[in-house]
């Protein structure tokens, strides 16, 4: 290792000891400008160095033409001295500012004029709150001393009630809304344990809206409806259904024959999820009623499409949940939604007793 670095040592030194002034005494014109433009290719942007040397020399090429630029150069400066100034509208002289001087304006506050109002009714003004002098406003359309919820309560109450006055504008108000509708009261472990019992008073089942449900019990609603044989509407709206949910209710549509109505709207499933679940109607002739609008990821056009494709094979689903962004694929799942309304329509039709019974009647009778 010692040996090495010895090397290494020595050859540094004969680069170092290198007198580059001899070396250059020893060169031409011609290789001297040449080494000049290889240094230019090498580092243009340099920036330590000076710009003479940083950009190629332009002023050594022979001439084009009979110009002299030299005596060119020497005509011009002295027209430049030739040419007298222009002499100042205002002579300079120091010390002495030339033109307008800036003075600052002071601000004149315009007085109003003394008001002459009744006795009482100034006394009323001078004793009454900042709450009341908001009602005075709103009754009088001074828009500016209220803030919005004043002004339209004014617009919808006869009776103005402030808590407090015009000095409020500016502070935020947190806005308590009612529950437009009162908390699904179903209980999410009792039904589970009634769809394994496979209960027949249960045909409908209702998870809308509760968020709390974990993902694993959803997989379990999933394994219960999958043999169950009672259960032919399952909505799940709103309850943070996710990729997961959505394959095992695949699994679960290739499987049962009951299901005639789903809805899985407002959750968080992906173009994968929902082609997983449409992929089962290829298969699954019961399924009615589909819904899966307003997730939280868009689908996009290549899922749109591919969901069109799907929907053209099935022959069973009479309403599908879902505003398609492209003009194409919403016009051809109408179609397919309308063609299987009226393939039922004749099914229905030609299998209904009453109308075989009243055939065979008027048959009789002729």
């Amino acid at each position: 290792m010692a040996e090495v670095y010895e090397f290494i040592k020595q050859e540094q030194e004969k680069y170092l000891n290198i007198n580059e002034d001899e070396i250059l005494k020893d060169l031409t014109e011609d290789e001297i400008e040449q080494l000049t433009l290889e240094l230019e290719d090498l580092d243009p942007d340099n920036q330590l160095l000076p710009a003479g040397f940083r950009q190629k020399d332009q002023t050594k090429k022979d001439p084009t033409g009979p110009l002299d630029r030299e005596k060119l150069i020497t005509y011009i400066e002295e027209e430049a001295k030739n040419v007298e100034d222009k002499e100042d509208l205002v002579p300079y002289e120091a010390g002495i500012k030339r033109g307008k001087v800036f003075e600052k304006t002071e601000a004149s506050e315009k007085s109003l004029p003394p008001s002459h109002l009744d006795p009482e009714l100034e006394e009323c003004l001078n004793s009454a709150t900042e709450a009341e002098l908001t009602d005075i406003a709103a009754i009088l359309g001074m828009h500016t001393m209220m803030n919005t919820d004043q002004f339209y309560s004014s617009l919808m109450e006869t009776k103005i009630v402030n808590k407090t006055g015009y000095t409020s504008t500016t502070k935020c108000e947190m806005k308590v809304t009612a529950l437009s509708e009162p908390p699904n009261p179903t209980d999410v472990e009792e039904t589970l344990s009634r769809i394994r019992d496979n209960d027949k008073s249960l045909t409908a089942v209702n998870l809308n809206n509760i968020k709390h449900i974990p993902i694993h019990t959803l997989v379990d609603y999933c394994e219960a409806i999958k043999v169950n044989t009672c259960v032919t509407s399952w909505s799940l709206a709103s309850t943070r259904t996710n990729d997961s949910v959505a394959f095992a209710i695949a699994d679960m549509l290739k499987i049962n024959r009951t299901l005639k109505v789903l809805n899985v709207e407002s959750n968080f499933i992906s173009g994968n999820g929902i082609l997983a679940i449409l992929a089962t109607l290829e298969d699954n002739d019961v399924l009615e009623e589909l819904r899966i609008d307003n997730q939280r990821a868009q689908f996009g056009n290549k899922v749109e499409n591919e969901m069109c494709e799907i929907l053209e094979n099935n022959k069973t689903l009479l309403k599908f949940g879902y505003q398609f962004n492209l003009q194409g694929p919403r016009g051809k799942v109408a179609d397919c939604l309308t063609r299987n309304y009226d393939t039922k329509r004749k099914t229905r039709v030609n299998y209904n007793p009453s109308s075989v019974v009243s055939k065979t009647f008027i048959k009789k009778r002729r």
